[in-house]
């Protein structure tokens, strides 16, 4: 997969041969359909057999390898690889254990608040991230701001919900966003977001947990300067992984994760809790990071996965009882997308239907201000014949 044409990832979102190529890199438990790869993805059987193979090494050798070599080059060799994947430098991020690691750390140890501030998170913020902020009213004195975003949501009402916000509140210091929601797929407009909000004196923190491998992006040109990533959901690595992200010329911002003293305060690790990590997922990176290159990247990886979203929407978004709840534009969409059934109240038992009569599993995911939904999340061996059977199953459920 080394030739391949990445210049029209587009033409190769549609090349079955391909992903068929790429399929037979996985090994599959058979069952039912998975539709519901949001949670977390699969490892190529090459990293899962490199990942075995780190975890046998070090069970065999100990600490010894871990302390002469790991925690002394190792590490820095792992760092450096992620900051090429997102091409960032290397002193602008830290390994965690998850995106939501990874955004505590930012929000509790963010400075530039106090009492009588104001923060935002709107309803399509994922939960841990919601806690967090309302955590930061009980122990910093500040005031939290929820906005409901509009349904259906359009790139301008998204823009103008935060417009609106900004104007309408003058003590907001710092908000929350979710790059690809979790609830819904709705893929926010970070960059003309981020912008609104530097121009109105707001730090955003951007939540990509879902964005990382599957939307093209550089964050040079999103206008965060705080993010959080994690890498076992469309980048293949081992579970037990996240990124922080801190701008080079914001790390005094965030301080220290609770006075974390391994590391010196220059370094961006010593914004992250220290702890023993997963050494053996740690070393698997660079393969990793090799396989997600060799499929094509984010570039192959989210034209493939819209590619398949496209298949079932343009068939059930005219179907009378179904409702898509992400819209068509596609700066707003990717390969995650929700719907719900209206004329059945209950989503989740609609959801159990779905795996029980029809063999298809999905998730019922609540919370967003626009209701209950079906989440669809294609994954790199879903195939074409996988959808059509989900669009059998609306039509028959609708």
């Amino acid at each position: 997969m080394n030739d391949l044409p990445l210049s029209e990832p587009s033409l190769l979102a549609r090349d079955e041969g391909y992903w068929q190529r790429v399929a037979s890199r996985y090994d599959i438990e058979p069952g039912p359909i998975n539709l519901e790869y949001g949670y977390f993805g699969r490892m190529t059987r090459t990293v899962a057999e490199h990942y075995q193979a780190h975890i046998a090494a070090i069970n065999r050798a100990g600490s010894l390898p871990v302390r002469q070599h790991f925690e002394q080059v190792g590490s820095l060799e792992i760092h450096a690889a992620v900051a090429e994947l997102l091409q960032v430098p290397v002193n602008t991020v830290a390994l965690t254990q998850s995106t939501s690691a990874s955004m505590l750390s930012l929000i509790r140890n963010y400075n530039g608040l106090r009492p009588g501030d104001q923060v935002l998170i709107s309803d399509l913020e994922y939960d841990s991230v919601k806690h967090a902020m309302r955590w930061l009213a009980h122990n910093r004195g500040v005031e939290v701001i929820e906005i409901r975003h509009p349904h259906p949501a359009t790139f301008d009402n998204l823009l103008d919900s935060y417009r609106q916000a900004f104007e309408r509140y003058p003590r907001l210091k710092l908000m929350a966003l979710t790059y690809v929601t979790h609830r819904t797929g709705l893929v926010m407009p970070v960059q003309a977001i981020a912008a609104c909000a530097r121009a109105q004196g707001v730090e955003v923190m951007l939540d990509g947990a879902h964005a990382l491998g599957l939307v093209d992006f550089t964050l040079d040109q999103s206008g965060v300067d705080f993010a959080a990533f994690n890498l076992q959901k469309w980048i293949g690595a081992p579970l037990s992984l996240g990124v922080l992200y801190i701008a080079e010329a914001r790390l005094q911002a965030i301080d220290p994760d609770m006075s974390e003293a391994n590391y010196r305060g220059d370094d961006i690790r010593s914004r992250a809790p220290c702890g023993t990590p997963n050494i053996p997922a740690w070393m698997t990176l660079p393969t990793v990071f090799a396989e997600h290159r060799a499929m094509g990247g984010a570039a192959v990886k989210g034209a493939r996965l819209s590619y398949l979203r496209d298949l079932w929407v343009e068939q059930v978004r005219p179907l009378p009882g179904i409702e898509v709840m992400t819209p068509d534009d596609p700066r707003l969409y990717c390969g995650i997308t929700s719907f719900r059934f209206t004329r059945h109240p209950d989503q989740a038992a609609m959801a159990r239907r779905l795996l029980d009569e029809h063999n298809l599993f999905t998730v019922a995911p609540e919370g967003s201000a626009c209701g209950p939904c079906i989440r669809v999340t294609p994954g790199f061996t879903t195939t074409p014949d996988d959808l059509q059977a989900l669009v059998r199953a609306l039509h028959e459920l609708a």
